[in-house]
């Protein structure tokens, strides 16, 4: 069995700069340089989908580098109060305010495109790996018409993961049953990567052993604690992180979400 990678904590680094806003999702991410003079593309805490989309982005880019999926490497951003007061756009002032703190940040990809099938990914192993992670996270925003994948120096990379992991969504009475998740069905009839469906059962022999439960628990490790807000019966990061390994666990021991598995 392969290696996993070292998957090492995310990186604290200071926002320098805010440079422009990037309108083509709700969520109104922004660009940013920060003092390691890198440059990122910063999702929000602030904005209205909440910490919890920042969670679903750490988890599943994780998993998919255990999986041997190409992803931009993550930092946790540190968003400094005064940085707002340079901005003149009152929305986006107004989400620097409400977003001072941990944030995650994204490594800014130069001259990377949106994918538009001009690649030949499918059907292909790759393409199949893709699939699977998306159905085992349950990620429902991978379609033609948003496909959350980029091409860079010609090859496929992995974006955008927060519409996975929905059912934490559901947390605000309280930890739901992992049981539900684990029996969800998913369908690939609108990804983008849907032909290389064929190819499932080969990619989840290979790929599926590759979660263990350690490794689980080192992909949930990486999620700051300023983004584990507490829930009735999960009060603590720890707690909540045992949650996440729970959902995840139960999820990998049913084929029921795998299109064209037995169930």
């Amino acid at each position: 069995m392969p290696e996993h990678p070292a998957l090492p904590p995310l990186p604290l680094i200071e926002v320098t700069r805010y440079v422009t806003p990037l309108r083509e999702g709700g969520s109104l991410p922004g660009v940013v340089e920060a003092e390691d003079l890198g440059t990122y593309v910063c999702k929000f805490r602030g904005a209205g989908q909440g910490v919890r989309v920042l969670v679903a982005e750490v988890i599943v880019s994780g998993l998919a580098e255990l999986l041997g999926l190409r992803t931009p490497r993550l930092a946790v951003l540190e968003l400094p109060a005064d940085l707002a007061r340079y901005e003149a756009d009152e929305e986006v002032q107004d989400l620097l305010v409400a977003s001072v703190g941990r944030n995650l940040g994204i490594d800014f990809l130069p001259g990377a495109f949106g994918y538009d099938g001009s690649v030949a990914v499918e059907p292909s192993r790759e393409a199949a790996t893709v699939l699977w992670l998306d159905a085992f996270c349950a990620n429902v925003d991978r379609s033609w018409r948003n496909p959350n994948l980029l091409v860079w120096h010609g090859a496929l990379w992995v974006i955008d993961h927060g519409a996975s992991l929905y059912f934490h969504h559901g947390w605000a009475g309280g930890v739901t049953d992992p049981a539900r998740f684990a029996a969800q069905r998913w369908s690939a009839d609108d990804h983008v990567l849907a032909a290389a469906a064929p190819l499932l059962g080969e990619i989840d022999e290979s790929v599926g052993p590759l979660l263990t439960q350690d490794a689980l628990e080192r992909v949930v490790a990486r999620v700051p604690d300023a983004w584990l807000e507490p829930v009735p019966g999960a009060e603590t990061p720890a707690a909540l992180r045992e949650a996440y390994v729970a959902f995840l666990t139960a999820r990998l021991g049913t084929r029921q979400w795998l299109p064209g598995a037995a169930g």
